[in-house]
């Protein structure tokens, strides 16, 4: 459990995701779908058996956040990834993370940050990486990506040209041994 610290209540705690989670997890996608694809359930089920990294974030016994990666050697379609793909040996890309509107700004996305950095770490990854929306603009989620390191390198026009996006990167440091 977390103490007391700032935004984050005492209560948050970051788990693994399990198929039992999947109606959750589709529900919080689809509360922001503006700013993500959408996920059926047989589309979520391949993406977390693609998954390196899918955990959730508990509150109160209820999941109020999740994020979703993958490593490079993914047979993931998504065009983000393959622009990736095709420019990094060892990554991860962050798919998805998704924090329920009633938890924003709580400290639940930090908190799932903090954790995947460390397992980034942990697997010796050399770069975390992601995208985000500049068209239509995602302002949260690049103030909240300039927060952690995040850089752009690349942008590219996806959703049959109806959306413009970020590509983001940050150099991962190897724990020490």
């Amino acid at each position: 459990m977390l103490q007391e610290r700032g935004n984050l209540k005492s209560d948050m705690h970051i788990r693994d995701v399990t198929p039992f989670d999947f109606p959750v997890v589709l529900r919080l996608n689809e509360e922001s779908v503006h700013f993500l694809s959408p996920l059926t359930p047989e589309r979520l089920e391949f993406l977390h058996s693609q998954a390196s990294y899918h955990r959730a974030v508990e509150s109160g016994g209820n999941i109020v956040a999740f994020l979703l990666a993958l490593n490079e050697g993914s047979s993931y379609d998504s065009p983000n990834y393959r622009w990736f793909a095709m420019r990094y040996q060892r990554f991860l890309y962050i798919d998805r993370v998704v924090v329920s509107s009633e938890h924003q700004g709580r400290g639940a996305g930090h908190l799932l940050y903090s954790d995947i950095f460390d397992f980034a770490r942990c697997q010796n990854t050399a770069y975390l990486t992601c995208e985000f929306d500049v068209e239509p603009p995602n302002e949260g989620s690049r103030r909240f990506h300039e927060g952690h390191g995040f850089r752009e390198v690349g942008t590219q026009s996806v959703a049959a040209g109806r959306k413009q996006v970020s590509l983001q990167a940050v150099s991962v440091t190897p724990k020490s041994s």
